[in-house]
């Protein structure tokens, strides 16, 4: 299956395709005719899949690596030195690539590396994780996290391809399959009413699994239209940000060290949509259908945080913009839309505790 990105020269396509990573260097070759390739990967994903890949591409192009340890706490601005050092040492320039082979860290890290050094060189996204197959590969968002908060420095760098194959997720720790799917719910809530049905009439994700390519491709498109129509986030994009409000602020509260990303964006989900069915903004009984459908998936829809504990993180968070905090809140399943508010939209209860 082959998606194209249509956004002028900045198009490219992508390919959703079982045992896709058998033929990657055939695929890159049809996009880069330059010589030298830096592949950058962690120390989780490259034994099981780089060292596959690298003997691909070692047979036509000067291939180097470099192999960082797994886990948020490496999309930090500190591990950029290092990036950019063995990007000098491998004499990568503009006419050169760099391979993103890992999740959602290791596409964000090396694309931000990749935008930024000599101010911008290729770079190919091959997503390892279900949550990096089905979003952060997609749409050119690439980034770092600080200290104060996550994803705060970063650019909108669009990749010259993206290589899904997923069958690399059987050797993916079943926590980190759930974790995905807290991006597949996000779908089907804010623009899919009948693929988050689809998710209900399933038990679990081995029941789900030999619809996993078509369920990956209905992500991708839905992403990729909405990307399409607001490259830069200034209007429809935001609705992707659904539950990331908390979602960010829950993983800093504990330094990203206890809830993943989808775990922590599943919490805002439902949180969130309890919040607006409390102030009428959402249909009766929407939490409840998000509540159940995440136990489904063995997704949490709590962390016992006094919501009041987060709302310095909220403040600085990228969506508040003037003052003005936008949030985005669901109509009904598959439904959603943009409330501008303000932080104090998550004070409404003094002992409210998510």
């Amino acid at each position: 299956m082959k998606l194209t990105v249509n956004l002028g020269k900045d198009s490219y396509p992508i390919y959703i395709e079982n045992n896709l990573l058998k033929r990657a260097a055939s695929l890159i070759g049809e996009i880069f005719s330059g010589r030298r390739i830096m592949l950058i990967s962690d120390d989780n994903v490259y034994p099981l899949y780089g060292r596959q890949l690298a003997e691909q591409l070692s047979a036509d192009y000067d291939l180097s690596h470099l192999v960082l340890p797994h886990g948020e706490a490496t999309k930090s601005f500190r591990t950029l030195p290092s990036i950019y050092t063995a990007l000098l040492e491998a004499k990568i320039t503009r006419s050169d690539l760099i391979i993103a082979l890992g999740g959602g860290v290791i596409g964000d890290l090396a694309g931000f590396a990749a935008s930024s050094f000599l101010r911008g060189v290729k770079f190919v996204q091959i997503p390892t994780s279900l949550l990096a197959q089905v979003d952060s590969s997609v749409g050119g968002k690439v980034a770092v996290d600080l200290p104060e908060g996550k994803n705060l420095v970063g650019a909108f760098y669009q990749p010259k391809m993206v290589l899904i194959d997923p069958l690399v997720l059987d050797t993916l720790n079943p926590r980190f399959i759930n974790d995905g799917m807290g991006e597949v719910i996000k779908y089907g809530c804010i623009k899919d009413s009948g693929l988050f049905y689809a998710l209900e009439a399933h038990r679990s994700f081995a029941d789900l699994k030999d619809e996993l390519p078509a369920i990956i491709q209905k992500c991708v498109d839905i992403k990729r239209v909405v990307v399409e129509h607001d490259q830069f986030d200034t209007g429809e994009r935001m609705l992707l940000n659904f539950g990331h409000t908390l979602g960010h602020t829950i993983e800093q509260y504990y330094h990203y060290g206890r809830e993943s990303h989808g775990e922590a964006v599943a919490i805002g989900m439902y949180q969130i949509t309890r919040l607006s069915e409390d102030a009428g903004l959402t249909a009766a009984k929407t939490s409840l259908r998000i509540q159940n459908l995440l136990q489904t998936y063995g997704l949490p829809c709590e962390c016992g945080i006094p919501l009041q504990e987060l709302t310095h993180a909220i403040a600085v968070d990228k969506k508040n913009l003037n003052n003005k905090l936008n949030v985005i809140l669901l109509h009904d399943i598959g439904d959603s839309y943009i409330h501008p508010t303000t932080h104090a939209f998550f004070n409404q209860e003094s002992n409210y505790i998510i």
